[in-house]
């Protein structure tokens, strides 16, 4: 569905046009819904995730504006996801005991990236945090999910800040903001590189092939939970690299601009 037209012809033919946009997206929002819940602890329940895509299909429709150049579709995917985000926000399903754990093994690999020059292996981040390997690996199908609002940036109290505060809109985007995003995707390449063979490959079968955690577990002949940790682990360390790798970029991006 390219564009999303609704001309005013009466209560009754709006809210079939309505309808039949809500129907021929559902499948969308369910796809979206499994994927987001196949990275969640089991207790959330799939059905409150479709729920509240539905809710941000409905909010898309009522929000787009085929003026834009944008697709319906790709709208509605944006508004979908973060409505499922903000109702699991809302439920705080991510304790803060883990959050702070997360950002110790976040921490470890910052650390040991610098100290050794390369990626750390599992055994070696296991050992920085005084962990048996196997209890680390238990730990990171504990922290499953906890990367999903990777729009947020936790703050040193607890907090979140959402760094789509950050990013400046249309007609704010100068020079500076499309440097700016230049450089953040070659940190992120930079990044990616860096990641072990195995990281890289399921991050691009679960972001680019769209496999689910059980799919990409059939393919490396790992089980479920396995790939659930790699993922967590490769997310962990993207962040950290990114906190060594954005200052210096950072800092050469200003003074280009200047």
């Amino acid at each position: 569905m390219a564009t999303l037209s609704i001309t005013p012809q009466g209560t009754t033919s709006l809210e079939a046009e309505r309808d039949r946009v809500l129907l021929e997206q559902l499948p969308q929002v369910k796809f979206i819904a499994r994927r987001i819940h196949d990275r969640l602890p089991q207790h959330v329940e799939l059905d409150d995730l479709v729920s509240a895509g539905v809710i941000g299909l409905m909010d898309a429709m009522k929000k787009y504006d085929p003026a834009k150049n944008v697709q319906f579709k790709s709208y509605a995917q944006f508004r979908i996801r973060g409505a499922i985000l903000d109702s699991l926000r809302e439920l705080d399903w991510g304790p803060r005991q883990l959050r702070r754990r997360a950002r110790a093994i976040q921490e470890a690999h910052r650390k040991l990236s610098l100290e050794l020059g390369r990626a750390a292996t599992e055994q070696e981040i296991a050992a920085e945090l005084g962990m048996q390997l196997a209890d680390y690996q238990k730990l990171l199908g504990e922290l499953r999910g906890l990367d999903l609002g990777s729009i947020q940036q936790e703050s040193e109290e607890d907090g979140v800040e959402e760094l789509s505060e950050r990013i400046p809109d249309d007609k704010q985007e100068g020079a500076f903001a499309l440097l700016l995003r230049s450089e953040t995707k070659e940190v992120l390449t930079k990044a990616i590189g860096e990641l072990a063979e195995r990281d890289r490959q399921v991050l691009a079968l679960y972001y680019f092939e769209e496999l689910t955690m059980k799919e990409i577990g059939q393919v490396m002949g790992v089980v479920e939970s396995r790939v659930s940790q790699i993922h967590t682990a490769a997310i962990i360390q993207l962040r950290a690299k990114l906190a060594v790798l954005a200052p210096a970029r950072a800092k050469r991006t200003m003074r280009a601009a200047s």
